[in-house]
């Protein structure tokens, strides 16, 4: 079931989409702050998090009549395209900081992903989940949500196939779904 939020941002979705800018505003003064919340969580910066909601806003923009409600909320759908934003974002950082052997995973903070997992809340379901996983999928896993690692930079860091990594983190995700549905 939709809530009212998800029916108005569908709506000024719909009207950004004929080119009504007060609605992208109303977007704004709604869901702006929670935005930068999601951005700074990803790039762990506020005037980048900041970068990343505008640059969203242009894409929302420009993109509105492409947004489908029979595929998902609105809420979740500009949520998307920040989240999105920000791993790029991040990427193109990574990208300028490529150590001397143009190694493009020397960047990644070597906080393993067991750190990762232990700084969660004890009580988290997702700790717990993460813990049961195997460690090649947990390691995967954060790399490519938390570091935003893309599956071609992991296959070129675990020295295997692309189809590989694509494989080992589904199965993880997977068994992640289960154990917390």
């Amino acid at each position: 079931m939709k809530q009212a939020t998800d029916l108005d941002v569908e709506e000024a979705l719909r009207r950004c989409a004929a080119g009504d800018a007060g609605a992208l505003r109303a977007i704004f003064e709604r869901e702006a702050p929670r935005m930068i919340g999601v951005a700074q969580r990803i790039v762990r910066r506020r005037a980048l998090a900041e970068e990343v909601v505008q640059d969203s806003f242009v894409q929302i923009w420009r993109r509105a009549a492409s947004f489908d409600a029979a595929r998902g909320a609105g809420r979740t759908w500009i949520y998307a395209i920040v989240r999105h934003r920000a791993i790029s974002i991040l990427r193109d950082e990574r990208r300028l900081e490529l150590d001397a052997d143009g190694d493009p995973t020397a960047t990644v903070s070597e906080e393993s992903s067991d750190d990762i997992v232990t700084k969660l809340s004890d009580s988290s379901s997702l700790r717990r989940c993460l813990e049961h996983l195997e460690e090649r999928a947990r390691k995967l896993i954060v790399l490519t949500y938390v570091h935003g690692l893309s599956h071609t930079e992991l296959a070129a860091r675990e020295g295997v196939p692309l189809g590989t990594v694509k494989s080992w983190i589904r199965r993880g995700a997977l068994a992640l779904r289960e154990c917390l549905g």
